[in-house]
């Protein structure tokens, strides 16, 4: 049975021991009655809905060391076998309360992109997730399954001149410069990118929160090559022989990072390449694993993926962390800005912090936006694409966060054969 202790149980454990997600705002969880559960906060905290509802209740009785391997759960189906990199399979569970799942064994298998694809043309498997560059083919037997998101593609642009902290570069001497930022952000065009490297299956982001009720769409800007060049022109970039260029001394150029598994990151930072190349901007692009990434992300551009059902993805990106005095995933700090999302998360309720997160982002005078900071250049959200065998009836899905694995099987109690 699932009970009030268990519930108080798991967020006083997640207090004290996750290393995942904070919970420092949480005081304690009481157990009033077996099925009310009270939460006491050390700070009012107006996205508690956002934080509590990503996690997994655990049995108090049978919780230890070894629970990950052999969880028990009160939902509508049961972990049977876990083959570690290769497959998870779970079974409709007997005892379940509500509605019994029309699909009674589902088998997840865990596949890299040109595994997954070489699967659902062997038809082995009755879904299959996909890429971009592959949604152009036809697989016999099978639709493309398309589902739109707040998955996001764009990349940081360190805001601070280059210094050493503790041993590593924070900050950039050419994307310090707020024009070199703007320029960037309206130089490069979103919708030739979701053409041409999305084969058109996405939508232009121009913020980490796009779709969402706390989006301020002031974020928004237009394409244009022209003003881009001069903005640059007037902050003092001149052009130089070679077409790059330069400004008391410091050449117009920075390497663009991705994570070198990831191909549609990659055709993105190729993309951004080309387009800030007529700029005047020299690009190299590499490709580097995440320990690599992370450290030299602190002071060169990265491809990342961002997106969440929740205002705090904002605050990780953009918050002055306390250790640095810098924002966490890019050199980057306004007072302002925290400001406004130190007081949207000590608001009343949730719906009432929504004004201010949208001030954080832009409030007529400052914030992270095209005519503030724009410490972050947003590319597209990409839809998630899914070869799905004929017959099999999808049900309907919600706008996806990032990630495409475990989203879409979500509802799966509720798909059906036709």
């Amino acid at each position: 049975p699932l009970t009030a202790d268990d519930v108080a149980f798991t967020y006083n454990n997640c207090r004290d021991n996750s290393s995942v997600n904070d919970f420092s705002m949480l005081k304690e969880a009481v157990a009033v009655d077996d099925t009310t559960v009270e939460f006491h906060m050390n700070t009012p905290f107006a996205v508690w809905p956002y934080t509590m509802a990503i996690v997994g209740i655990v049995p108090e009785h049978a919780y230890d060391e070894n629970y990950g391997q052999n969880p028990i759960g009160s939902g509508r189906y049961i972990m049977k076998q876990w083959d570690k990199g290769q497959q998870v399979i779970f079974e409709a569970n007997p005892d379940y309360y509500g509605e019994v799942p029309t699909m009674k064994k589902v088998t997840v298998l865990f596949m890299e992109e040109d595994a997954a694809l070489a699967a659902a043309q062997a038809g082995t498997v009755d879904v299959a997730h996909t890429a971009a560059s592959y949604s152009d083919m036809t697989v016999d037997g099978y639709d493309l399954f398309s589902v739109q998101t707040v998955d996001n593609r764009g990349f940081n642009l360190p805001a601070t001149e280059a210094a050493e902290i503790d041993g590593v570069t924070y900050g950039n001497d050419f994307t310090s410069d707020v024009e070199v930022r703007r320029a960037i952000n309206i130089g490069i065009d979103r919708e030739e990118m979701i053409q041409n490297v999305l084969n058109g299956y996405g939508t232009p982001a121009y913020s980490v929160c796009d779709k969402m009720p706390w989006y301020n769409e002031e974020a928004e800007v237009e394409y244009d090559q022209d003003k881009a060049r001069e903005l640059l022109d007037a902050a003092g970039w001149e052009t130089g022989d070679d077409g790059i260029r330069e400004k008391d001394g410091i050449r117009a150029e920075l390497t663009m990072l991705y994570p070198a598994s990831d191909s549609v990151r990659q055709a993105l930072a190729e993309d951004t390449k080309n387009q800030l190349t007529e700029l005047g901007i020299e690009v190299t692009t590499e490709g580097v694993d995440w320990d690599t990434a992370y450290t030299r992300a602190e002071s060169e551009p990265l491809v990342w993926g961002w997106g969440a059902h929740t205002p705090m993805e904002l605050y990780n990106i953009y918050h002055t962390m306390s250790e640095t005095g810098l924002a966490e995933y890019s050199p980057y700090s306004n007072e302002t800005v925290d400001k406004y999302m130190d007081e949207a998360l000590e608001s009343s309720d949730l719906e009432s912090s929504y004004d201010l997160w949208k001030k954080a982002q832009w409030d007529g005078e400052t914030g992270i936006t095209q005519d503030g900071d724009i410490p972050w250049i947003w590319l597209c959200n990409i839809d998630h694409l899914y070869f799905v065998k004929d017959g099999l009836k999808i049900a309907d899905q919600k706008i996806h966060p990032h990630g495409h694995g475990w989203s879409i099987v979500n509802n799966v109690d509720q798909w059906t054969w036709e």
